[in-house]
């Protein structure tokens, strides 16, 4: 199978606050985004299911374009 060389949409996203005193359904969120401490990055695919976890914590993460 041949690879397409055009790169898929990609979000960068950061942790910007801590988890003390957070809903576990917040933190469960900020695990699925495979987020763990304090300035964790990582740059996940663009896509609806992703956009919709980092809308449930927007007060926690930072979206780096």
């Amino acid at each position: 199978m041949a690879k397409n060389n055009e790169t898929a949409a990609t979000v960068r996203v950061r942790l910007v606050k801590g988890l003390r005193g957070v809903q576990s359904r917040h933190r469960l969120s900020v695990k699925a985004l495979g987020l763990n401490k304090l300035n964790d990055v990582r740059e996940l695919k663009d896509s609806p299911q992703v956009r919709g976890l980092i809308n449930t914590v927007y007060y926690l993460v930072r979206v780096e374009e």
